[in-house]
């Protein structure tokens, strides 16, 4: 059935509050940004609780350091979110399967680890009162479902990537096609899709969240923000990259206080397996 959809603005003169200056920028050859497991780091924390994460097993510790529950299975949890008494894991398989390395994604009881629901996705958030988004890409899936605390589908939409949930639910999309049609989009009830401004990149690493709700994103070297009205604005050409030669970078984002942080690592020509990598440090204000 056809998904309803709406235009969100597009790319427009108006700079926004938000502005970037370059403190310093460097190349060298070196190692990609590559996700890195949590190593021993809590998945999710909830007032005195956190959750743990090791290969086989995911357990509840509490402040003390009391291990609440521990709930075994066969795989490697990767990221959690807790909301509503509930807790949905996203797990990665040790073993190779149609569907790659991807694990189930199991809903928790938060009070005693008993398993509620073993649903199928890739990445997740917390919403409140229980319930959760899940989305899958790949094999003609770029869905997400948002599920109860039970478990149970109860709405859903074609769009995937990175959830920014706040006063409503945002996506930085990341389909993984060429040429690729990713947006930043807003989810609304109903299976409807609010369209903000296209991406160059089919893939773009997970954003930075501003204050007052701005979404900062790396797109093909170019540093850009989105507002909460979905209103895009160009912060910084650091190096933009055609969407081919995008599709091989590795890139990642992150803020320390009033610093930004950029890496894009691009694969050395003729050397596949190594990359130059370039940095930037960023002063980050707002007016």
């Amino acid at each position: 059935m056809p998904t309803p959809e709406g235009n969100g603005r597009a790319e427009g003169a108006d700079p926004g509050p938000w502005r970037v200056a370059v403190m310093d920028r460097r190349s060298e050859v070196g190692r990609p940004p590559y996700p890195s497991p949590p190593d021993g780091r809590p998945l999710a924390r909830r007032d005195d609780l956190r959750i743990q994460g090791a290969t086989g097993r995911i357990s509840c510790v509490d402040a003390s350091g009391r291990t609440r529950w521990t709930y075994a299975f066969d795989g490697r949890p990767n990221a959690a979110h807790v909301s509503g008494g509930r807790v949905l894991v996203t797990t990665d398989s040790l073993e190779y399967t149609p569907w790659g390395f991807l694990g189930p994604a199991l809903l928790l009881d938060l009070a005693d680890g008993t398993l509620i629901a073993e649903l199928r996705g890739a990445r997740g958030a917390a919403l409140r009162g229980g319930r959760f988004l899940l989305g899958l890409e790949g094999y003609d899936f770029f869905d997400t479902w948002e599920h109860d605390r039970d478990g149970a589908t109860v709405d859903s939409w074609r769009s995937y990537g990175h959830y920014v949930v706040g006063t409503g639910v945002r996506v930085v999309e990341a389909d993984r096609r060429h040429p690729t049609g990713s947006r930043v989009v807003r989810l609304l009830p109903g299976g409807g899709i609010e369209r903000g401004p296209r991406l160059t990149a089919s893939v773009v690493p997970r954003p930075v969240v501003l204050e007052d709700g701005t979404i900062l994103v790396l797109d093909a070297g170019v540093l850009r923000a989105v507002d909460r009205g979905l209103a895009g604005t160009v912060l910084a050409e650091l190096l933009p990259l055609a969407p081919d030669r995008a599709s091989g970078c590795i890139s990642s984002l992150r803020r320390d206080g009033d610093r930004l942080t950029a890496v894009i690592a691009e694969p050395r020509p003729g050397h596949p397996t190594t990359h130059t990598v370039h940095t930037w440090t960023l002063a980050l204000t707002r007016p």
